[in-house]
């Protein structure tokens, strides 16, 4: 029998004064309540009876604990005690939290059970198959009876929530009609043209269900139609009552039959109808001012993949110095060149120099404009013409003078355009820029510039 005594004590010892009160009214305290609590528990009833401590909470399978006593006691288990539980995910307590009681009880479970989910319904029609139950993380599957299919999810699983990741499905009338497509050979285009008429017969459908089918529907261009060169998808789709479709796809393919390409002579144009090198095409040319074509001046692309006529050229024309006239040495020219004469009464002259000078490194621009330049140099009878490395008898060289009108004894250029016409007179040296600048402002050298910029014909100095 304990000897009940008043002891001195601050209010830090409140806690301990309440349970020496209990003892020394209630000698041999056994405790109540009924809660399961676990074996650490019922081991330190059995070892620590009459003791006024709950059983420790020193482990909680699957989560954690964090308990705290009321005074910063050492011992975490008297009463007052607070404990704070966590659980893993997929686990949850009765109460994240418990206070050791008087009863030398906790004051609430603090087991973490694992989540468990609501029952699943039963897809009508179907079932499904689960990994773990209800529990957490169980994964169920759903299926259906033969001849139905699933709509819907086809698997759920049990989240942290309570919760499942997706509703039940359902089982429905899905089996598909079934349709087949023509199988179409390939198809050549016709000569000159690019595209081939493709004729089928369209498919009929199966229905494995009723028998009935609402529609058939084409997805591209239908029997009967011209279709251009390539490979063309389409697909035919049919329909049943319950709306389900079934589909097929078949391709088209129209080949065009095609010559080696062709080319553009140097110094030409070319110029092609239909697609310039499929079966039936025409392909013509024409040389640029200033040269002669040689070969064929059209090709046709025939059906041995092969072109009609021989190879194309384009060579420099071929100028006669042997003419009577200086008029029929122009008429050579007539339609086919430009004209710059450069005049000087010798070759020593300062303005002639830098004439030449200045044009010689012009020459691609000179040859683009279709430009030829003639010299004069000299005075009767010892003057001499020439055009390039091709010299002009005095006689022509001094006709030439007379027809245009230039004096011997100064410097003097004149152009003339592709019709004959005398266009601009230059007293003094001029810049090959200037002279370019003049020739591109001719109407018909507009003409001309487009035809050079299709044929990618250009100069680069």
């Amino acid at each position: 029998m304990l000897n009940c005594v008043r002891p001195t004590f601050n209010m830090d010892m409140w806690p301990l004064l309440l349970l020496l009160v209990q003892l020394c009214l209630c000698s041999g305290y056994e405790g109540s309540g009924q809660y399961s609590y676990g074996d650490d528990e019922e081991w330190y009833f059995r070892t620590y009876q009459g003791t006024p401590w709950c059983a420790p909470i020193k482990y909680v399978k699957h989560g954690s604990v964090s308990c705290s006593a009321p005074t910063g006691q050492q011992h975490k288990n008297v009463m007052g005690t607070r404990c704070k539980i966590r659980c893993k995910q997929g686990y949850e307590t009765q109460s994240s939290e418990v206070v050791c009681m008087a009863s030398r009880r906790w004051s609430s479970n603090y087991a973490c059970q694992e989540v468990r989910c609501p029952k699943l319904n039963m897809p009508v029609n179907g079932g499904y198959k689960c990994s773990d139950g209800s529990y957490f993380n169980s994964r169920c599957e759903f299926f259906c009876a033969p001849g139905f299919g699933l709509k819907g999810q086809k698997t759920t699983t049990c989240q942290h929530n309570k919760a499942w990741s997706a509703g039940v499905p359902t089982c429905v009338d899905m089996d598909p009609p079934k349709i087949k497509c023509p199988n179409l050979k390939d198809k050549w285009a016709e000569p000159g043209k690019l595209t081939a008429r493709v004729t089928w017969d369209t498919p009929e459908g199966v229905d494995t269900a009723d028998g009935i089918l609402t529609d058939v529907v084409l997805k591209g261009k239908p029997s009967k139609s011209n279709f251009p060169e390539g490979l063309h998808k389409l697909s035919y789709t049919v329909f049943d009552r319950a709306g389900n479709k079934g589909s097929c796809r078949f391709t088209v393919r129209v080949r065009v039959r095609r010559c080696s390409q062709l080319f553009a002579p140097d110094n030409g144009y070319m110029n092609c109808d239909s697609d310039g090198d499929n079966y039936g095409a025409t392909c013509s040319f024409k040389c640029t001012g200033g040269h002669e074509l040689s070969g064929s001046a059209a090709r046709v692309c025939q059906y041995g993949l092969t072109w009609s006529g021989t190879e194309t050229k384009c060579s420099p024309m071929n100028i006669n110095v042997g003419v009577r006239t200086a008029a029929a040495l122009l008429d050579q020219f007539y339609e086919k060149r430009r004209l710059l004469i450069i005049s000087a009464p010798t070759a020593a002259n300062h303005n002639y120099r830098f004439q030449m000078t200045n044009l010689q490194h012009a020459q691609c621009g000179l040859d683009l404009r279709h430009v030829t330049v003639i010299e004069v140099v000299g005075t009767y009878p010892a003057q001499i013409g020439r055009i390039r490395h091709t010299v002009l008898p005095p006689g022509l060289a001094l006709q030439l003078r007379l027809l245009l009108r230039i004096s011997q004894r100064s410097f003097q250029m004149v152009l003339v355009d592709k019709q004959g016409t005398d266009k601009q007179r230059y007293p003094f040296p001029i810049t090959a820029a200037e002279l370019f600048t003049t020739i591109d402002t001719f109407p018909l050298r507009k003409d001309e510039m487009v035809l050079q910029q299709e044929a990618g014909q250009t100069c680069h100095s």
